[in-house]
């Protein structure tokens, strides 16, 4: 019997390397598929798949930042609150008749900022672990968005802003419809990607947030400043945010108190079932643009089969439950290596 299990064990270690590669590639092929069969007529439509992208164009941008942190071992809760600071800062400027590149510019560097405040109290101020100073910290960015606002919607931006949220690049030239377009949010979903996908697999930087996440006393050792790569990572991490309230900005032509709102759940979740790892130092960018789309597809699906936003919210939690027992399974096979 005991037999038995090791021969389990040796074959899922031979097969860990292509589960990890291509597991959850084949797993957003067979949800694409899957809502295909049970939509036939609409799911794969022109109109809905831009509308999915459309949809995760903000939330990208979150999960991206989340998954920095959480390669490092760590956790930001504040994202939601950092995009809604950011958005509320930018159409505060906005209305204030600030130039447009100023109007632009301001989200990102709130984000930044928001995202440096975090790195600089978790290391200057030793806390045991970054949930608590990002806990504290989704409070006070929201407050403080709420306070600059007056709890109120600010709208009416300029072309340039809405232009990333709503603007659309013609495709007729290809000979499509003028209908079948291409957003200009997922143009810039695909170069915020592949210009971290660079930096953390071909920077030396990139390679240090990997380390440390694998084991901090080692990276320590070997004369890495941990913590300034840990302030760097959180300070992208807001900035990925000031990003994300720039696009929601073009999409809503508005800033709202609520933006945001719980959306650091839907970002770790996408980070976690795209193959990001608590334990740290493990995931890919690839895995959390596809861990993104899964969340995306599913809400979009489940939405068009008119199944109650009750049941989604179980369905999603169900998932991230299974993603992380996953992860330690995982975990555990790997140490009998």
């Amino acid at each position: 019997m005991e037999e038995k299990d090791n021969k389990k064990v040796s074959l899922y270690l031979k097969l860990m390397p292509y589960i990890e590669k291509y597991g959850i590639l084949l797993l957003l092929v067979l949800m694409i598929l899957v809502m295909h069969i049970l939509q036939p007529d609409v799911f794969l439509s022109w109109r809905n798949v831009t509308n999915v992208f459309k949809q995760i164009s903000w939330q990208s941008m979150l999960a991206l930042g989340v998954f920095m942190v959480i390669v490092t071992a760590g956790i930001d809760l504040s994202v939601g609150s950092i995009m809604m600071l950011s958005l509320m800062v930018l159409a505060i400027v906005a209305k204030a008749g600030a130039p447009w590149f100023i109007v632009v510019i301001t989200p990102l560097i709130a984000g930044f900022l928001c995202g440096l405040f975090n790195g600089a109290g978790i290391t200057l101020l030793r806390m045991p672990h970054p949930f608590i100073m990002t806990l504290g910290t989704l409070y006070i960015f929201r407050g403080t968005g709420n306070l600059i606002s007056g709890g109120t919607p600010i709208s009416g931006f300029t072309d340039e802003v809405r232009y990333l949220g709503h603007g659309r690049i013609d495709l007729t030239w290809l000979g499509l419809e003028k209908s079948q377009y291409l957003p200009v949010s997922l143009v810039l979903i695909a170069v915020v990607y592949i210009i971290f996908w660079f930096f953390l697999n071909h920077s030396r930087t990139g390679k240090w947030i990997y380390a440390i996440g694998g084991n901090p006393s080692a990276a320590r050792a070997s004369g890495i400043n941990v913590n300034k790569i840990v302030i760097i990572v959180y300070s992208l991490c807001g900035f990925l945010s000031g990003i994300g309230a720039l696009i929601l900005a073009g999409r809503t032509d508005s800033g709202y108190p609520n933006a945001g709102l719980q959306s650091e759940l839907d970002a770790i979740a996408a980070c976690i079932i795209g193959g990001a790892s608590f334990f740290g130092g493990r995931g890919t960018v690839l895995g959390v643009f596809a861990g993104v789309m899964i969340m995306g597809i599913l809400r979009n699906g489940l939405n068009l089969m008119d199944v109650s936003s009750f049941w989604q919210q179980v369905l999603i939690g169900s998932i991230i439950v299974i993603a992380v027992y996953i992860d330690v399974l995982r975990r555990d096979l790997g140490t009998r290596k």
